[in-house]
């Protein structure tokens, strides 16, 4: 190859394994790799996708989570394919609120259904590892099998709902024992009853029940809405994910349930449920874009809406010694850019107390130090940094906003900062300009002329 032959040469033409974002995504999805093997998972996929021209694609996804180490439960729905063999043997269906009455007609019409796509769901999950590659050589195995007893839903506002059904329990140990297998565990909504009859069960309550009982690690549902239009942001925080008592709030709000259809109601209902009763985390995914399910399950970010159970999952807190790393890794762009004084991590580590850190799924994204002068009932404010991934988003002003709280629970008066380049962002926000002659004695004592900060001050 001549001297002159760039990079781009050694790339074949669509070889999407070359160059920097392969890398990148490799290194990005490499905890998380690492993280979720051997967990388990539930998936609930409602009927409604199960109908859409590219479920191919999805349940190729999910078989991927299985040879990727994943121990997966899958639970699928049949709503609209019910409607259509109903349709087909002439019966009109009856609801009441959201929930099917089954009569014994009806009853023959949702075996019918769910036998079918369930075939179709254990041909398409044989046969989703491309014909040729490494991983087709180790057949996946789908396993089901009467797992779930049921009971009769009954009469509710005075509507006999006959051989609709709820979950009564759910036999874990034998989940448990496909799943150590390295197996898939098909679950369809149908429960059986000791006496030998078969309920009609909603499929968001079966994979609360089995993800409840499991003690999963995470319970999936894929929605026919898209989660991230919800606009459920907080403040300085982001719009895929929020902590259970934040969610339970919002989503289970009246006005909000009624943008949902009633499958994705459904599905909220489970899993808020399943999030209060031990499932640490519980996402909400639709079907826009590539492979939501590997984007939300391999990206930190991801492309839907997790609650945690855990509300840790996103928080800001003082930092710690462990978070210098991070807290270095923010700061010294902004260091060598002339926008932050330079910091050794001698000096971060003994003034670790002064730091609090945000951090989002064990990584800390945004950072400040909140410096006390008591004496003269004044804090400054400094260090101020976001992670590049994250910028755009306000978290430098919940960084803010959190050192207001924690100076006024300090009993401070005021909060000061010193700054050569964003001067305007602070004015924004709340700042007045100020003079050296504002600051605390042993910080003006301190103060560098050579740099020629500004100082802004901001009363309590």
């Amino acid at each position: 190859m001549s001297n002159d032959a760039g990079p781009a040469t050694w790339a074949r033409t669509g070889d999407t394994t070359s160059g920097e974002p392969f890398v990148h995504a490799l290194r990005s999805a490499g905890p998380y790799i690492h993280g979720h093997h051997g967990r388990t998972f539930v998936i609930a996929i409602p009927g409604e996708i199960c109908a859409l021209d590219d479920t191919d694609r999805l349940l190729s996804d999910v078989a991927l989570l299985v040879r990727l180490g994943v121990k997966v439960v899958l639970v699928h729905g049949a709503r609209p394919q019910i409607e259509s063999e109903l349709s087909l043997r002439g019966i009109e269906s009856r609801f009441s609120g959201d929930l099917r009455i089954t009569d014994d007609a009806t009853m023959q019409a949702v075996r019918a259904a769910i036998g079918i796509l369930r075939t179709d769901i254990e041909a398409r999950l044989a046969a989703s590892m491309e014909t040729g590659s490494p991983m087709s050589r180790v057949p996946l195995k789908v396993v089901g099998g009467t797992w779930v007893t049921a009971q009769p839903v009954g009469v509710r506002d005075g509507v006999d709902h006959q051989l609709t059904g709820k979950v009564r329990k759910v036999d874990i140990a034998e989940i448990r024992t496909v799943l150590e297998g390295d197996r898939i565990a098909l679950l369809s909504p149908l429960g059986y009853s000791p006496t030998g009859e078969t309920f009609n069960l909603r499929n968001a309550e079966v994979a609360q029940a089995v993800a409840t009982g499991l003690g999963a690690d995470k319970l999936i549902f894929v929605m026919e809405s898209e989660p991230v239009t919800w606009r459920l942001r907080t403040p300085g925080g982001d719009a895929g994910q929020m902590p259970l008592s934040r969610a339970e709030q919002l989503l289970a709000a009246e006005s909000r349930q009624e943008e949902l259809t009633p499958e994705d109601r459904n599905c909220v209902r489970a899993g808020l449920a399943a999030a209060r009763n031990g499932v640490r985390r519980v996402h909400f995914i639709g079907t826009d874009g590539a492979s939501p399910l590997l984007r939300e399950l391999y990206t930190r970010d991801g492309c839907g809406l997790m609650v945690s159970a855990d509300d840790d999952y996103e928080s800001t807190r003082r930092a710690r010694i462990d978070d210098v790393q991070g807290i270095l890794t923010l700061i010294r762009p902004l260091e060598e850019a002339g926008i932050l004084r330079p910091r050794s991590r001698e000096q971060i580590e003994l003034d670790i107390d002064e730091f609090s850190v945000m951090v989002r799924d064990g990584m800390v994204i945004a950072c400040y130090a909140l410096i006390e002068y008591a004496e003269e009932s004044a804090g400054e404010f400094s260090c101020v940094a976001t992670h590049p991934d994250y910028q755009g988003r306000g978290l430098a002003a919940a960084m803010l906003r959190h050192a207001r709280i924690a100076a006024k629970e300090r009993g401070l008066s005021r909060l000061f900062v010193l700054t050569t380049q964003t001067p305007a962002w602070f004015v924004e926000h709340g700042f007045t300009a100020g003079t050296v002659t504002d600051l605390p004695a042993r910080r003006r004592s301190g103060y560098n002329p050579a740099r020629n900060s500004l100082v802004l001050t901001h009363p309590l």
